[in-house]
């Protein structure tokens, strides 16, 4: 397991080297507004890349913001794919929203609500979530996200199997600063500056392969049939079709990784 650490105070350039010197790999940061106190800066996250350390972004406004549900979550995605690329973030990384209370399973229908509309805004990011062993666990079930940081707080000596990242020690003064130590299976979706990212597909290149070829083409194919014989009104019409059937397509191959055709 990589050993990492998360806090809320900035790092300096040399507070960064310190704890890369220690054997940390990672750190976790916030993603948040020019003169929050514990904003990630672009500065800051040069010098965690130039230490050697990969940062992990976190996003919070508070602890229980989640339970207001999608409107907040629309609102909060829009800043988070905002502070993402002010640090230059790179696509294809994670932006982990922090549900950080002990949240009852009764907020987890807005929770889930805010995390579906948070995901939606992120637009390039791969969507994490922060939280307990039972609200990762919900997360990960209702099919949100597989990105999942737990924290053993509020967790009851219980551990999720397939987190990333685990928060086992919080509020530790380590190098004259507080952070909590986490452990990760190396797929946490952490970034440095200037990295780049192959994001997997959106679809399976053969599932997309087979609509395009059963059902669409046949479609255009049917199309092109019926312009023998029509009217000019007709063929205009079926030649909208068509143009409609390859757009479709090549969407289609945009989200499979395919070439256009």
């Amino acid at each position: 397991m990589a050993k990492g650490f998360d806090c809320a105070t900035p790092l300096t350039a040399a507070l960064a080297r310190l704890f890369a010197s220690q054997g940390f790999t990672f750190v976790g940061r916030y993603l948040a507004e020019a003169g929050s106190w514990k904003r990630l800066s672009p500065e800051e996250a040069q010098w965690i890349t130039e230490a050697g350390m990969y940062i992990v972004s976190f996003f919070e406004r508070y602890a229980n913001r989640v339970r207001e549900g999608a409107g907040a979550g629309a609102i909060d995605g829009k800043l988070a794919l905002q502070y993402a690329k002010e640090v230059r973030q790179p696509p294809g990384s994670v932006i982990y929203a922090a549900v950080d209370y002990d949240a009852p399973a009764r907020d987890y229908g807005a929770i889930a609500a805010y995390l579906r509309a948070f995901d939606a805004e992120i637009v390039g990011y791969e969507l994490g979530v922060y939280g307990s062993y039972s609200v990762v666990k919900a997360m990960h079930e209702r099919g949100i996200t597989t990105k999942l940081m737990q924290t053993y707080a509020w967790s009851r000596g219980l551990r999720y199997d397939p987190i990333s990242i685990y928060q086992y020690k919080n509020d530790v003064t380590v190098n004259g600063i507080g952070i909590d130590y986490n452990e990760s299976n190396g797929d946490a979706g952490g970034w440095k500056v200037g990295m780049a990212i192959v994001q997997q597909p959106a679809l399976d290149p053969g599932v997309a392969q087979t609509v395009i070829n059963t059902w669409i083409k046949k479609s255009w194919a049917d199309a092109e049939a019926a312009k023998q014989g029509a009217s000019a009104e007709t063929v205009q019409a079926l030649t909208s079709q068509q143009r409609y059937y390859n757009q479709l397509a090549n969407a289609l191959r945009d989200a499979a990784g395919l070439p256009r055709e």
